[in-house]
């Protein structure tokens, strides 16, 4: 009987924290596999920087994928196998920081998408990706025009 109660009061607690786990799972996976290198906040000295900030990165991710879907594949392909092709950062990014090696080995297929949507939920923070109703796209951005402070403006 008094394992029953305790099989039963475990099967409860873990019920009621596998929520709260769901939630901090991406942030912890990201501490754990991407944060040696990506940063997720804006550095007053970038000179440190070994990656790009994951801020940045997203903001790339969703002008070039519209879905939170797409984005998950592209970044959970991405991550496993980085082509210079099919990189979202600018090219001066790629020249400083290199492309980013291989994962495989490093992050399972699952915790990648755990982390993807973490990211995609979390970065850029609210109000970084769009200022008055216009917002940064793919599509702007290869007729001339660059990304700044959120806010597509022409290259020249």
């Amino acid at each position: 009987m008094k394992l029953k109660v305790i099989v039963i009061t475990l099967g409860v607690v873990f019920s009621l924290s596998s929520p709260i786990y769901a939630e901090t799972s991406g942030e912890t996976l990201f501490k754990v596999k991407c944060a040696n290198c990506h940063v997720t906040t804006r550095p007053s000295d970038k000179s440190t920087l070994v990656a790009p900030p994951v801020m940045g990165v997203m903001r790339h991710v969703k002008m070039k994928y519209n879905t939170k879907k797409d984005a998950m594949k592209f970044i959970s392909e991405y991550v496993l196998n980085p082509q210079r092709d099919k990189a979202v950062c600018m090219p001066q990014k790629i020249k400083r920081f290199g492309l980013m090696p291989s994962q495989k080995g490093n992050v399972t297929k699952d915790e990648l998408q755990t982390i993807a949507s973490w990211m995609y939920d979390n970065f850029p923070p609210k109000g970084k990706m769009q200022k008055e109703g216009k917002s940064c796209n793919a599509n702007k951005m290869s007729k001339g025009m660059k990304c700044q402070a959120g806010k597509c403006q022409s290259a020249k």
